[in-house]
């Protein structure tokens, strides 16, 4: 009798255990533990497609940091939504976590208030295509080349060599000036004859100018070469022309090479080229007795 007594015992105490274990709690957890498993890697999928189509565009190798970033925001996403869910669907009231977590992100919105504008900042300048590494800019004020482009700042190296680190917040609202973008760059200079050069040789001078611009095939065929003013000293020949590049250094070098073919062929033929000078006239006046 004892040992049925102990028996029943212990089947009553299984037999309450049982009732006050909640199954459909368990089944529901366990439902929302798949479902998240499974969203959790379709946005890794997601993730990793979106990685190998940036990798391949302009800009991509850039935006492709922000990825995880998004990743990590659909995953936060989805826990939420199905911890809301679960809580709701067993009776729970939500209305408080949602509360909580509108007065935790308020106060982590003011918090990271910076930072996220540095960040909208980022998408702007990319999907703008401002600029992107090695190209050569003007940033409010800030001239150099890019160095990096992150989420929250451009570093930017000056001709002086000093690096300057411009938030991104403050890059997307204010001016910028892409010079590797140019497609091509203006030649605009000014050569100077003396007042003694006679008129043929000014046209001869003219004419010097033009051939060396058609015969160099960096520069556009829409030059102009023209007699410009009558200045101080001397007389003024200006020429405009554009090079077949954007890129500084190959600007720079082939307007240097203009110059000093132009310089060579000047000398050639006899022109002389004028310098600031300053004539002085002595009027000459008898003493009257």
């Amino acid at each position: 009798m004892d040992f049925m007594d102990s028996l029943i015992e212990h089947l009553d105490k299984i037999n309450k255990l049982l009732e006050s274990t909640h199954f459909d709690l368990i089944v529901g957890a366990i439902i929302n533990l798949v479902i998240m498993i499974l969203l959790f890697k379709a946005v890794d999928v997601l993730d990793r497609r979106l990685r190998e189509r940036m990798l391949h565009k302009d800009h991509g190798s850039q935006l492709v940091q922000f990825i995880p970033i998004l990743g990590k925001i659909f995953k936060f996403l989805i826990v939420f939504f199905l911890l809301a869910s679960f809580l709701q669907s067993h009776g729970y009231s939500v209305t408080s976590l949602i509360t909580g977590f509108g007065i935790t992100g308020l106060a982590v919105g003011f918090a990271a208030n910076a930072t996220i504008s540095n960040i909208f900042g980022t998408l702007a300048i990319f999907s703008d295509k401002a600029y992107k590494i090695g190209d050569y800019v003007i940033v409010n004020g800030v001239e150099g080349t890019v160095e990096d482009v992150n989420i929250r700042s451009t570093k930017i190296r000056t001709l002086d060599n000093f690096l300057y680190i411009v938030p991104n917040s403050s890059v997307a609202t204010g001016n910028i000036c892409n010079i590797t973008a140019a497609k091509k760059r203006r030649i605009a200079e000014v050569f100077t004859l003396t007042y003694d050069t006679p008129s043929e040789k000014l046209e001869q001078a003219i004419k010097i100018i033009e051939n060396i611009l058609k015969e160099n095939e960096n520069i556009y065929d829409d030059f102009i070469v023209f007699l410009d003013t009558l200045a101080d000293s001397s007389i003024n020949i200006k020429c405009i022309a554009y090079t077949k590049t954007g890129l500084y250094k190959e600007w720079k070098k082939i307007q240097s090479d203009f110059i000093l073919e132009v310089v060579k062929q000047f000398r050639e033929a006899g022109l002389d080229f004028a310098f600031p000078s300053t004539s002085l006239y002595i009027e000459k006046s008898g003493n009257v007795l």
